[in-house]
């Protein structure tokens, strides 16, 4: 039986984590605030502000198998190695595929040029200022999973469960779409990425690694999400100029058509999985996460108020001006 800290853990990723953690009779504790929800059953929670002085006195006398940081803030992180790093086997650092400086070379690796951590309010620098204080405080020990897209049941970004619902909301309605053409996306089900970061960390994997899937074609997502939700109607393509020209968003956020993104950062979802998938990294269908992603939509509403997308009334506005 393996000893695992979760620094979260009761959020979307950390609690999938810890829920499959929980499966396998493993001992995972979780710490934090709980204001994003309670632990899973069968997991130790430990209630603790980040922020304190005393944050880890509870769980730094322990001696832990693994721990598991999922933030990007600099002063949770920092505290967190300061007060943790020599206390535990391995550590595992959940990073991004954000912190590459450019998007524009498909096929880059994890040897990319990153941005420099210049504002620290910045994700994406804040990321690289995480990697760095996790090496130098745990060396050989670490971990670094940059995923890039995560997207599953209990999604709360709508950045992929959008589309599934979008079409299901409306299956003989016209619905907008940008022009996929030379588009990809690249994205990995959250049950995917916890299932090998638990692998990963009980077999003492270290070195950094994109955990991403494969690189698909954005059309052919839009139509097998389509497919999924039973859609017939009409689907209006829209170029990026018009797009633009009307105040729609790329990737994610209000009034977006989400995963979307221009040409110049085409490459974004084109980043080389190789070293992942030598590391026994594996991916469901997108089938099946469309499956089940639409059925987590139909539990939580689909007309529900979205963070990305765009409303019904958006869409019907756009349609009404493309069609003029």
């Amino acid at each position: 039986m393996t000893r695992t800290l979760i620094l979260g853990g009761t959020a979307w990723l950390g609690r999938e984590i810890a829920e499959q953690l929980a499966c396998q009779g493993q001992d995972v504790t979780c710490l934090a605030r709980g204001e994003s929800g309670s632990a899973p059953r069968g997991v130790t929670f430990v209630r603790s502000d980040r922020r304190s002085p005393h944050a880890y006195d509870l769980v730094a006398r322990e001696s832990w198998d693994e721990i598991i940081e999922l933030s990007y803030d600099a002063h949770l992180v920092t505290g967190a190695l300061e007060a943790l790093a020599g206390s535990t086997a391995h550590w595992t650092l959940v990073s991004s595929v954000s912190v590459y400086a450019t998007n524009t070379e498909p096929g880059a690796d994890e040897d990319a040029i990153l941005v420099e951590p210049v504002d620290l309010d910045d994700y994406a620098q804040a990321k690289v200022a995480a990697e760095r204080a996790s090496i130098a405080a745990v060396g050989d020990r670490l971990l670094i999973a940059r995923p890039g897209l995560i997207v599953g049941p209990g999604d709360m970004s709508d950045r992929f469960g959008y589309w599934v619902s979008r079409f299901a909301a409306a299956p003989e309605e016209p619905i907008l779409v940008p022009n996929a053409k030379d588009r990809y996306v690249q994205f990995i089900d959250v049950r995917d990425l916890a299932e090998w970061l638990i692998s990963a960390g009980q077999h003492g994997l270290a070195g950094i690694y994109n955990v991403i899937g494969s690189e698909r074609d954005l059309s052919m997502v839009l139509l097998a999400a389509a497919g999924v939700a039973g859609h017939t109607g009409e689907l209006i393509m829209a170029e990026d100029d018009w797009l633009t020209a009307h105040g729609i968003n790329c990737w994610a956020g209000p009034r977006s058509l989400p995963l979307w993104l221009p040409c110049s950062d085409a490459a974004f979802a084109r980043r080389s999985r190789s070293r992942f998938v030598q590391a026994g990294g594996t991916e469901r269908s997108l089938l099946n996460t469309l499956q089940d992603v639409l059925k987590d939509e139909r539990a939580r509403g689909l007309d529900r108020e979205r963070r990305s997308g765009l409303t019904q009334q958006e869409q019907r506005v756009l349609l009404t001006e493309i069609g003029a």
